[in-house]
């Protein structure tokens, strides 16, 4: 049941997102008002080492408050597609390049009010290949061991919802 859009105004444009208001009738035919959050799409990828660990990222989140452990992730900038952007995400993040990047599907972040989608990956056969970014340098890689990956979910150590999912698809998945 689509909802028709009678009206739609951009209330700000930022860096990385936009934000937009549309008026709406709904299939009933009462009038509503939805916030849009305009965001690029994204890679959230599951990386393995040789040692059969997830590397994980350790960084501040502003939005949280706090440091969260998380899978390496990234907004595909114009021009690139979902695979450049593992690569590049990855030399980043974790200081590796992939030579096998499988993809495992995607999902929408929060499709309530937010765009953006999240294309997921599985990436092997990690080898070293740093690229240096600006915004990376408090970024720590933890390694953990896949046999204990749950714990730390469960235990609320991995609380993000795109490592969450990433992560527990890849656990059903294999």
């Amino acid at each position: 049941m689509e909802e028709e859009t009678l009206s739609s105004k951009t209330a700000f444009t930022g860096e990385i997102l936009n934000v937009r208001v549309d008026e709406i009738r709904l299939p009933g035919g009462r009038k509503s008002t939805r916030e849009i959050i305009e965001h690029s799409d994204a890679v959230a990828v599951v990386p393995i080492d040789r040692e059969g660990n997830i590397l994980l990222v350790r960084q501040y989140r502003r939005g949280a408050g706090k440091d969260l452990l998380e899978i390496p992730a990234g907004c595909v900038e114009p021009g690139e597609n979902p695979i450049e952007t593992v690569k590049r995400e990855l030399q980043e993040e974790i200081g590796y390049l992939p030579n096998k990047i499988t993809g495992m599907g995607g999902f929408y972040a929060s499709p309530g009010y937010n765009t953006e989608y999240l294309h997921l990956y599985l990436a092997t056969e990690l080898v070293p290949a740093k690229l240096h970014a600006e915004d990376t340098d408090s970024i720590e890689v933890v390694p953990v061991p896949i046999k204990s990956i749950t714990d730390y979910i469960k235990s609320g150590k991995i609380c993000d919802a795109k490592s969450v999912a990433g992560i527990l698809y890849y656990m059903f998945m294999r």
